[in-house]
């Protein structure tokens, strides 16, 4: 099987429990909304499937979103040790996400870091001589779990298309601190504007899904944790959304 090798450029601590890695590399040739198999060096044994929240590029530029999540080896490895220099090996480019060339419209629903690969087939549909209108549903668990809100305001603001509808399982945050999200808000202060609370829908994407009109002329793309799959897809399905519409 075929390897590529990417170096780590950037390294974004986000949140205490998720980094964005950035890295140059050779081009490799996958589709944006596929998903990488990714060997880092803190964990050379073993290896997890990400996708490139970038879409393909002949300078070889991508970047991770990476969640820590509780007995991650590799996860938690690249959230708290990843350094500028690591070298990554990604091999087999897979995954049936993308959005087809009909023009219908388009409902992208992503749960944390399954945002990744559908802003790629944003970015990717921003070339299009016309993009289809798409609808963005990304959901978070509070609203600074967030973690693109400024990134997502500034791609709504440019592309005409584009709407996002953020939605978060509660409107008030954990009562613990976040560091991480605290420093990179004492930032953006006045610099930049994003999505907050004011702009959320209350409840899990199934929630909101439920309560929708059944998309009978879209392309639905569904993308984040197995449960947050199930459980979305299954509320589609229920408010009369054709099966055969939706993509994960």
């Amino acid at each position: 099987m075929q390897t590529w090798k990417a170096e780590v450029v950037q390294y974004h601590r986000l949140r205490n429990d998720l980094a964005v890695v950035r890295l140059e590399g050779e081009a490799i040739p996958f589709e944006a909304g596929q998903s990488l198999d990714v060997t880092v060096p803190q964990n050379a044994r073993l290896s997890r499937r990400y996708s490139s929240a970038l879409p393909p590029s002949l300078d070889g530029k991508l970047e991770f979103h990476v969640r820590a999540v509780p007995a991650g080896w590799v996860s938690g490895s690249i959230v708290n040790e990843t350094r500028p220099g690591d070298v990554w090996t990604l091999r087999d480019p897979a995954g049936s996400l993308k959005v087809d060339h009909s023009g219908r419209d388009v409902v992208m629903i992503a749960g944390g870091t399954g945002l990744a690969p559908l802003r790629a087939l944003v970015l990717h549909l921003s070339r299009r001589e016309t993009p289809p209108n798409v609808t963005l549903y990304v959901g978070g668990r509070s609203p600074r779990d967030l973690y693109a809100a400024d990134l997502l305001w500034i791609l709504a603001s440019e592309l005409p298309w584009l709407t996002v509808v953020p939605v978060v399982d509660q409107l008030t945050d954990p009562w613990a601190p976040d560091r991480w999200h605290d420093a990179i808000g004492a930032e953006i202060v006045g610099v930049a504007e994003m999505f907050g609370p004011e702009h959320c829908w209350e409840g899990s994407l199934a929630d909101v899904m439920s309560v929708q009109q059944p998309f009978l002329d879209s392309q639905v793309l569904v993308c984040g944790s197995p449960g947050m799959e199930a459980a979305t897809i299954a509320a589609l399905i229920d408010n009369g959304t054709p099966e055969s519409a939706i993509v994960r």
